[in-house]
């Protein structure tokens, strides 16, 4: 790789507004080395391409006092965090020097050259940073929130409203302290996540125990957790037994049970016994590493709303400039106005015309909720895919893996013999099956184990497979067969109740198969794909939200498809389809209902999943194929998270809708207070924080949706 195409992504700290994560992209890309960097302003992150030092990227930061970590130093040294005194100086001794000056002005009065100086060391000290920008942009006509600022102070100073101009800087600077605990607050919830998971672990190299840090792991090493611990990569289970509590990956509360050839995911907490895993990622490729990497790149990632506030804040700076100059000077020019009164007038429109809530709005709401959503076992992969989920109108599930199980088991297993107890039955069915190659003889063997049935011992002679039939065998010298009923017309002929016992089980959706000799039948064992015990519950909640159309689509013949799509509650059953047909379907579902969701397994139905206006794959843990390929991944296997990332989604819209409407019509309403003169300088500056910090607070909300 050459040096110009290298790519290295460091984590930043102190980001508070998207106008300071613009202004740091522009200062990096000039560094000396660096072709070209991007900023991920909801993750705090920068990707740098070139070569540079943490230094130089740090003093491209200097004007924020920006953090900078490389991301994949995985050490476990504390970072240091400076105390609010500390970081903040400068706004506490404004303050200061504010309370001295208004003492001054009680004993001195407001023109004496004390109470001046000491209000213009306030306005120095706490707005030395917002001068040193404001003037800069100014200088280069980039009307940014400094610049208005920088306007409105000195022109508070110029027309000697120096207590007035003093308090705008003091706001200003806290606000900005709560714009960035805010957004600290919004992307620790994926923070929180990169702490979960251990930074070394006990290895097992050449019979020597040792910790060792995770960056140092290899493939292949024996990792030993003891009970309590958690892991710290992922891996394969050699040995031991243990219940493994996954919340962290997959929202899942119930531990997990693991033994040997299971798989264990990093930041997953082994609550019982000791095990021997053998690991099988790098770190950086660990489930954990993966999620965090998705729910980073998706915060970065700008939704709709989000691209309407940036290009609005664009052009609505200058226009706010603009209307500002024509306060100033239409009145006193036209209308015989005075002149200090309508340059206060402006001033205080500057201020109150300040993006800040306007542009923090959408960013703090999306940030909250992909943080929360992640939390909660769903992986969203961008703004845009949780703003599409809010206006969903139709929804189609893939059956097999998605409503059912995926995995045949016994559903039901009938004698009809006076002589052959059951267990009998069922071990004779069992070693006939295990000889076929038939796809449900698992279903069967399970079964067999569940119940303590005795198969091996079963000495099968003669076996033989009846294409399109069954299969036969003989055991102790009696001929058994087992298969559909083309194998026992003669016997079912006789006995009409175990025909239409037969027929009931396959009207119902299973796989029934007789089992018997040449002249009786002995029991009948049906098999089915098992519907999942939350089917029918998630698809009455997503109707209760709203969801006017759930469709179940299938290659299955239509008996089996209508049965369980009955059963589930969908109000449409789409059978016997070829994954082509779902394509079109899903096609004429889009012109029908605009928006539609597909939910399947992340590996079939591909083409389905990529025309759906969402793609949602199930099982994303440890399932790189869903991870990768979906636009939202449910963790864990758990369709209840489903109703839960919808509500999420419409909050989200609501509350951003909820922050646009609030903060435009704040500026609305100072202008409207502008016309009789009432617009002051500390209405606007209270105005514009109290707009910026409800906005925040109101976006944080998302951070608390359960499911």
């Amino acid at each position: 790789m050459s040096k110009a195409s290298k790519q290295t992504t460091y984590r930043v700290d102190g980001l508070s507004c998207t106008n300071c994560a613009g202004k740091f992209e522009k200062n990096v890309k000039n560094l000396e080395g660096v072709t070209d960097a991007k900023v991920n302003f909801g993750a705090g992150k920068i990707s740098v391409y070139g070569e540079t030092s943490i230094s130089q990227i740090e003093k491209a930061g200097a004007f924020e006092n920006l953090r900078i970590t490389n991301e994949k130093d995985y050490s476990n040294s504390p970072v240091k965090k400076e105390s609010f005194l500390k970081k903040n100086w400068h706004l506490v001794v404004s303050i200061i020097f504010i309370i001295l000056a208004f003492i001054s002005q009680n004993i001195s009065g407001e023109d004496s050259t004390t109470t001046i100086i000491l209000y213009v060391i306030a306005i120095v000290v706490g707005g030395f940073n917002l001068f040193k920008e404001g003037f800069a942009n100014l200088i280069k006509l980039d009307f940014t929130m400094e610049s208005l600022m920088t306007i409105a102070i000195i022109g508070a100073s110029i027309i000697g409203e120096w207590a007035e101009g003093s308090i705008v800087v003091i706001l200003f600077a806290l606000s900005e302290v709560l714009e960035r605990y805010s957004m600290d607050k919004a992307r620790q919830s994926i923070r929180s996540l990169m702490d979960i998971a251990p930074k070394e672990a006990l290895i097992r190299r050449d019979d020597v125990e040792q910790m060792i840090a995770v960056s140092d792991i290899q493939i292949g090493d024996i990792m030993i957790i003891k009970p309590g611990q958690k892991i710290a990569m992922d891996g394969i289970v050699i040995k031991g037994y243990s219940a493994i509590n996954q919340s962290a990956i997959t929202g899942e509360s119930i531990p997990v049970e693991k033994k040997v050839d299971d798989e264990v995911f990093a930041g997953t907490l082994n609550e019982e016994g000791l095990l021997e895993v053998k690991v099988t990622k790098h770190v950086e490729d660990t489930t954990i590493s993966k999620i965090i990497h998705l729910v980073e790149e998706a915060q970065g990632e700008r939704a709709p709303a989000q691209a309407f506030v940036d290009k609005f804040a664009k052009y609505y700076t200058p226009t706010i400039m603009l209307i500002a100059l024509l306060v100033v000077v239409v009145p006193p020019l036209f209308f015989g106005g005075d002149w200090d009164t309508w340059v206060y007038q402006g001033l205080s429109l500057l201020v109150v015309g300040c993006p800040c809530s306007l542009v923090i709005s959408t960013p703090v709401s999306i940030v909250s909720a992909i943080g929360n959503s992640a939390k909660n076992g769903v992986l969203v992969k961008g703004g845009i895919y949780l703003e599409e989920i809010g206006g969903l109108q139709a929804i189609a599930f893939d059956k097999t893996g998605t409503l059912t199980k995926g995995k045949p088991v016994v559903t039901d297993f009938i004698p009809y013999s006076e002589h052959m107890d059951e267990q009998k039955s069922l071990s004779i069915i069992t070693a006939l099956e295990t000889l076929s190659q038939h796809p449900l003889a698992s279903a069967i063997i399970s079964k067999a184990m569940i119940d303590n049935v005795d198969y091996k011992s079963i000495e099968i002679d003669n076996f033989s497979s009846i294409t399109g039939k069954g299969v036969k065998g003989d055991v102790d010298g009696i001929t058994y067969y087992i298969g559909s009923s083309k194998l026992f017309e003669s016997s079912l002929e006789k006995s009409q109740s175990i025909s239409q016992t037969y027929q009931s089980l396959q009207k119902q959706g299973k796989t029934a198969m007789l089992f018997g000799t040449e002249s009786n039948i002995l029991a009948i064992i049906a098999v089915a794909d098992e519907v999942r015990e939350s089917s029918k519950e998630v698809i009455a909640q997503l109707h209760k939200l709203g969801i006017a159309h759930t469709i179940m689509l299938t290659g299955d013949n239509n008996d089996t498809a209508q049965f369980i799509g009955k059963e589930i509650g969908v109000s449409d059953i789409k059978a016997e389809l070829m994954p082509e047909d779902k394509l079109t379907y899903i096609k004429e579902l889009k012109q029908t209902y605009g928006k539609v969701a597909m939910i399947g397994d992340g590996v079939n139905d591909a083409p389905a999943l990529a025309a759906s206006t969402v793609g949602i794959a199930m099982g994303g843990a440890g399932t790189d194929t869903a991870l990768e390929t979906a636009d939202v991944a449910l963790m864990g296997d758990d369709l209840k998270k489903l109703p839960f990332i919808v509500n999420l989604s419409r909050k989200t819209l609501k509350i951003i809708k909820q922050n646009i409407t609030f903060s435009l019509g704040i500026k609305l309403l100072a202008l409207l207070l502008v016309l009789p003169g009432w617009l002051t300088l500390w209405i606007a500056i209270v105005a514009d924080m109290g707009a910026t910090l409800l906005v925040t607070l109101n976006g944080l909300r998302l951070m608390k949706v359960k499911k």
